[in-house]
């Protein structure tokens, strides 16, 4: 066992002295040690109850022969980080608890891991760990959060009904009593946001991969099945380390084309893109940017789920979850391996029946292609990403005017006073991942775009992303971005703009010799960011295009 350097032979003494003032017994040092990496937080409402499911992961472990060890990894949530300085935070947080996960793994020689996350960066940051160490691991994803009620009866979606609900208000739509009834129930107990948003989508695409057990994507944070997976992964794990089955066995080439297909077919976020590329580098599987539009365009929309569409979390999951989405994909999914011994093909075959309401046949798609394309063009030469699952038939093909500004706050402001009109395309620039630094989310402008009844007639382009609850013709991830020189940065107000997602078109129709004079005279500006870890991060990070990724290179 890895361990062994740190519990076998006479120099390990002063080792096993300080591991048994820890309590740990003699018993203890001929079995697998296993670490529990934990995300727990009280900050955080994916990730308030996992005091709830380590308990059940230890006694896994120990029942399986091992012995656990807990240690703690950072979180952020990206709602409350949404629209301000904490924002920059969080996509290089992704980085970090990579980082560390690795550190206390490599320094403790631990035999294992449970990888206990939840959330939009930090179940990315837990599988690049995996990738990188490529020790026996597995992941547990703590489930999402039930549908909260309006008055009515209404479900409600903490992502879209909260943040629109701003606009919406400031519009006269709704009064302060509808608001105040949507902020106190709109999220009504733990776990992740309850639409197809980033966290969600991850923890689904962690399964479907082969990372984490059966319905351990879509369970709900409050179920007892939720208990159940986390106790046989620590049983799992145990045996994971016994039969030295590793990530890298289960993160193939197959495994990362499995879960683009299952998030085109959901209709999920748009950070995946970022994610996937992350995690495959760490596996050293080549997948580049293109991969997702390549399958987009042979892979149906089956699902209509919120924030675009209309079903919940706790639907897919009683419809079918992941088996119910693999099985509807059919020969489309490689049979792959799974760290829990099932290949995909088998594990479609187990599920008997899918509710095909919410998971629809190939023969009866909602969309013939998959919810996300990849544009290109003279605005966005090595590429930008649009969810077009959540873009109205109206808006696949638009042109309009540039609005130009260099930071989120900037547009926002522009926004809510009313300052955006019909016909315009809101350029956000320098939310790059050097630039802003942390290449933060867009939720709050896209948001109050739609909230303002402007999502038929606004488009919004970005350097930055977007969040999983972002909808409407919301274009992010271009690349080069502003703070490298790219053509975003050159362009200027009033400046037409063409997208064109059927034809998978970005184009900024200003002619080559202008450009040739704005890129000459182009500087660029002053960092935002030019004290603390962020500052480091701006240097080391690459394009979104490739992942985002921060590198020595």
């Amino acid at each position: 066992m890895r361990s062994d350097t740190i519990k076998q032979g006479l120099e390990r003494t002063p080792h096993r002295a300080l591991l048994k003032g820890t309590g740990v017994p003699d018993s203890a040092f001929e079995k697998p040690f296993i670490g529990v990496a934990t995300s727990f937080t009280d900050l955080i409402p994916g990730h308030s109850g996992m005091r709830d499911l380590e308990r059940f992961i230890e006694k896994g472990v120990h029942s399986g022969g091992g012995y656990a060890f807990f240690f703690g990894i950072p979180g952020v949530c990206d709602g409350i980080a949404m629209g301000h300085k904490g924002m920059h935070y969080s996509l290089p947080t992704r980085e970090l608890i990579a980082d560390m996960v690795e550190s206390v793994a490599e320094a403790h020689r631990l035999d294992g891991l449970v990888l206990l996350t939840n959330c939009d960066k930090i179940t990315p940051g837990m599988l690049m760990a995996a990738a990188r160490l490529n020790i026996p691991c597995i992941i547990v994803t703590a489930g999402p959060m039930m549908s909260g009620r309006s008055l009515s009866g209404r479900k409600y979606s903490f992502v879209t009904d909260t943040f629109e609900a701003m606009a919406r208000y400031k519009a006269g739509v709704i009064d302060d009593k509808e608001l105040k009834v949507c902020e106190d129930n709109a999220c009504p107990g733990m776990g992740s946001c309850q639409g197809l948003f980033t966290a969600n989508t991850m923890a689904i695409l962690t399964e479907t991969m082969g990372m984490s057990l059966p319905r351990c994507g879509t369970a709900l944070a409050v179920s007892a099945l939720k208990r159940r997976i986390a106790f046989a992964s620590g049983e799992r794990i145990v045996e994971l380390v016994r039969n030295d089955i590793k990530p890298r066995d289960i993160l193939t080439r197959a495994a990362f084309e499995n879960a683009i297909r299952v998030d085109l077919a959901l209709g999920g976020s748009s950070n995946t893109v970022l994610h996937l590329l992350a995690i495959a580098r760490e596996a050293g599987v080549d997948l580049p940017l293109e991969t997702f539009d390549i399958l987009s365009k042979d892979t149906p929309q089956l699902a209509s789920m919120n924030p675009a569409g209309e079903y919940f979390m706790e639907d897919l999951d009683v419809a079918g979850g992941v088996s119910g989405v693999l099985k509807q994909l059919g020969d489309k999914i490689k049979d792959a391996p799974t760290l829990f011994g099932l290949t995909t093909h088998q594990l479609a075959e187990s599920i008997a029946n899918v509710d095909e309401e919410v998971i629809r046949p190939l023969s009866n798609p909602i969309k013939k292609e998959g919810g996300i394309a990849i544009l290109s063009g003279n605005l966005a030469p090595k590429g930008a990403v649009v969810k077009q699952s959540g873009v109205s038939a109206a808006m696949m093909k638009f042109e309009g005017a540039a609005r130009c500004f260099d930071a989120e706050e900037k547009a926002m402001a522009a926004i809510m006073e009313g300052k955006i009109v019909s016909g315009d395309v809101v350029v956000i620039r320098y939310e790059g991942p050097k630039g802003g630094p942390g290449m933060r989310e867009m939720l709050a402008p896209t948001a109050a775009i739609m909230g303002m009844g402007l999502g038929d007639s606004v488009a919004l382009i970005t350097d930055g992303r977007f969040s999983g609850g972002t909808r409407g013709p919301c274009i992010g991830h271009i690349s080069p971005e502003a703070a490298e020189g790219g053509p975003i940065a050159l362009v200027e107000e009033g400046d037409r703009i063409l997208l064109d997602i059927p034809n998978r078109r970005l184009e900024l129709l200003v002619d080559e010799a202008t450009l040739a004079t704005r890129r000459a005279a182009w500087k660029a500006p002053e960092a935002k960011i030019r004290t603390g870890w962020l500052a480091r991060y701006a240097k080391l990070v690459t394009s979104a295009h490739t992942g985002a990724v921060t590198t020595a290179d």
